[in-house]
Order: C-alpha cells, then sequence, then structure tokens
C-alpha cells in the first residue's frame, strides 16, 4: 500500500542528542541505542473513520521520535499498518451500506491527505493488513509448528503460557487483564480455550462475514497477529520501539511481543512507548461516543494545518488531555506571531533556542517545553518586555529551519 509524500526536511548544522523514551515495560526513561538505522512500528488505522485528533496527536508523537532519531544523526525505518481486516470496519460498512474494501480505501486515502496537510514523515512501509495475508499466515504456521497455536473448532488461538515474559510488556496483572480483555477484542468465556486470556490469531469463515482465501481455510486473521508478522517482515527481531496509544499497552502489544518471542526467543521491541488519550466534551474521543473531531472538518474549514499541529504540540504525548476550539484559535493567534518574528530576518540569537528544543525533543519528545522555548525567542526578537533583540543576522533562517527539522512546523 503506499503511503503518502514526504516533506522536505531541512538539514541542522548540529547534531541532536540522543533520544531517550519513556518505556512502558520498564516504567521509566531509556535512552534508545540504534544499532544501524532506529527501526521503528507504529500501529495504525482501522479505517472505518479517520483521522480524528486522537489519531493525529498519537501520530505527531511518534513523527516527533522519527524527526529526534533523524536529527540525532540516525537513518531511520518506520512502519504503520492499516487494520483494514477487523469487525469494527466490518460493521461501519455493513451499517452504511458500503463494501468494507471501498470504504477502507476511502478513508485510507482521507488518512494520507490529513497526514500530508499535517507534515508527518511517512512511513517506509504501510501495510495492510489484507495484503499482507500471505506473511501473517506464514507467522500462524510457524507458531503451529512451534507447538504455541491450538485450535477451537476451527478457529486458532495463540497460547499465552508459550511465551515466559507474557506480562512484561505492560507490567499488569492477570486479574488486569480479565477485566479489560472482553472489552478489548478478547473472548475469556469461550469454551475450549486453555487459557481466559489465549488469542484469537485465525477466526474461520461464518456465514454473513467477510473471508478471504488461504492454506489454513477461508477466514481471516486476528488482529494483534496481524501486526506481529508485518513488523517481524520489515523490522525484524528486537527493533527499537514499538509505538501506538495507551490503550493499545493490553492487550494488543502484550499479545503482539508474546506472539514474536514465543518463535524467537528474543524480545519483540527494545522499548514499548504509549501516547495518552485525548477527549472531548469529558469523554474519550472515540466512535462510539459519537464526539469525534476530524482533521479534514478542520482542514476543509480552511484552518491552518499547521495550528492543529501546534495545538497538538502543546500536550506532552503521553499526557491525557482534552481538545477544545479555543487550544485552535490560540494557536492561530501563535503562529501569526511567530511567523512576524520569522519575518524580521535576524533576531535574537538561535543557538540557545536550538539546543534547548533539540534537548527538550530528546527527553521524552517533550513539544511543549521546546515550544516555550521558541516562544521566548520569538519575545525577544519582537521586544514584547523590552527592545527587539536583533542581534544574530541569520536568526530567522535558523530558527525556521529548526522549527520544520524538530518540530515538522513549516512557516
Amino acid at each position: 500500500m503506499r503511503a503518502w509524500p514526504a516533506p522536505d526536511l531541512p538539514a541542522l548544522a548540529v547534531t541532536a542528542p540522543p533520544v531517550r523514551v519513556h518505556d512502558t515495560s520498564t516504567g521509566g526513561l531509556v535512552e534508545t541505542r540504534p544499532d544501524g538505522p532506529a527501526r521503528l512500528y507504529v500501529c495504525g488505522i482501522t479505517p472505518y473513520d479517520a483521522t480524528h485528533m486522537g489519531h493525529a496527536a498519537t501520530f505527531v508523537a511518534f513523527d516527533l521520535l522519527n524527526r529526534a532519531w533523524r536529527n540525532a544523526g540516525h537513518e531511520v525505518v518506520y512502519v504503520q499498518n492499516v487494520t483494514d481486516v477487523d469487525d469494527p470496519l466490518f460493521e461501519r460498512a455493513a451499517k452504511v451500506g458500503v463494501d468494507w474494501r471501498d470504504l477502507a480505501a476511502r478513508e485510507t486515502e482521507r488518512l494520507r491527505q490529513d497526514m500530508t496537510a499535517l507534515r508527518i514523515v511517512p512511513p517506509d512501509h504501510f501495510p495492510g493488513a489484507e495484503e499482507s495475508l500471505d506473511l501473517i499466515v506464514d507467522l500462524i504456521r510457524r507458531l503451529q509448528e512451534a507447538g504455541t497455536v491450538y485450535a477451537v473448532d476451527d478457529d486458532l488461538y495463540f497460547s499465552v503460557a508459550a511465551d515466559p515474559a507474557f506480562g512484561d510488556e505492560s507490567g499488569w496483572t492477570r486479574d488486569e487483564m480479565l477485566a479489560v480483555f472482553p472489552d478489548r477484542g478478547g473472548d475469556p468465556d469461550r469454551p475450549g480455550k486453555k487459557d481466559p486470556l489465549d488469542c484469537l490469531v485465525w477466526r474461520a469463515e461464518r456465514p454473513g462475514e467477510p473471508a478471504l482465501d488461504s492454506v489454513l481455510g477461508r477466514g481471516r486473521p486476528g488482529w494483534h497477529v496481524e501486526c506481529t508478522a508485518m513488523a517481524l517482515e520489515f523490522l525484524g527481531e528486537r527493533f527499537d520501539v514499538q509505538g501506538g496509544g495507551i490503550d493499545l499497552v493490553f492487550p494488543h502489544h502484550e499479545m503482539c511481543a508474546s506472539e514474536a518471542q514465543a518463535l524467537t526467543g528474543t524480545p519483540y521491541a527494545q522499548a514499548y512507548v504509549h501516547a495518552g488519550m485525548v477527549a472531548y466534551d469529558g469523554e474519550k474521543m472515540s466512535k462510539s461516543k459519537g464526539n469525534l473531531v476530524f482533521v479534514s472538518t478542520l482542514r476543509n474549514s480552511e484552518v491552518d494545518p499547521m495550528a492543529i499541529r501546534l495545538a497538538l504540540l502543546r500536550h506532552h504525548y503521553r499526557s491525557d488531555w482534552e481538545w477544545t476550539d479555543d487550544q485552535l484559535w490560540t494557536a492561530v493567534d501563535t503562529l501569526d506571531r511567530w511567523r512576524r518574528a520569522l519575518a524580521v530576518g535576524a533576531g535574537a540569537p538561535a543557538a540557545p533556542v536550538v539546543d534547548a528544543v533539540l534537548l527538550a525533543l530528546a527527553t521524552d519528545l517533550d513539544a511543549p517545553t521546546a515550544v516555550v522555548a521558541i516562544e521566548g525567542w520569538v519575545e525577544t526578537t519582537l521586544g514584547t518586555s523590552g527592545p527587539p533583540d536583533t542581534s544574530d543576522p541569520q536568526a530567522g533562517s535558523t530558527v525556521r529551519s529548526l522549527l520544520d527539522a524538530a518540530l515538522g512546523l513549516a512557516l
């Protein structure tokens, strides 16, 4: 599947510090130490409705990581999937009376347009589940051969007991897992399972449900094994960062890790990085709540995409927060002030703000601190609280490049 056009990224004259991120599995900051290109897997959309602010916040967060690595001198191999074979997509397509493939294609194209507008660096690999069916089935068969998959009627399940490290990614207790598993795609009460937490890797065809042809028979893969197969194929074992929203910690990322680890005997990823949730009208933004704010709706209202991005950057990626229209209009005003400062050409010394922004982003992608540093430079340059400082003749050009290379703001 094709991704979207890549933005031109300015090259900075300095090298950013090594990147540290918060690792869910250890609960603390870890320094990423890529061996060769930095390798990143981010779980993408199920394309039945895209792209709301929750999606956008997550993808902007990992775009910051991508840029921070590049600014630190690393090449990056980035994979983002599309879960175009899944129950929510089928249910939405049936409800609105369209073919599920047509719905997936339409919403994936809308994602491409939104990501282009927000200047997200595109993934090097952008696989969909349907086009990756052979990869997924091959992984399931290898898990079968390893004795980690068993049948319940005509369906296939992965045995979590096959991975001694099951639970290490989330750090959750068994009771915590069982409490949410039914609401997150699990079926703990199904008769015939060896363990209530075992997850489906192949669902045999049911009457009236979409199904795909494979050597396993007609059916479709489970959600978790899709990502496991794609990550191992494009990134290999023990890649640098597995990313996504905090709601994917369990079961999705836990199951992905365990499926891979049961097969390879090595850790799936070196760090698990999770973005917080975005709320609207007091509740988590979700289709079921009917409280979605879409990037495309704002774009079609002639809102500057850079204002949308700046509004997202003002929140630390790991925080839970609530979207309000006021934040967007504040961002519009802020960008107007920043553009005026950049237009001066000369400005306050750029070196300190470059160092501050790159350090902030290398320290767990701290975009809010980086934004504050930019604000300080703008105020000094424009003389908000004193005489304007235009002592650095190249400041405007340097800060403009910094904004784009580090924060993804093209002004």
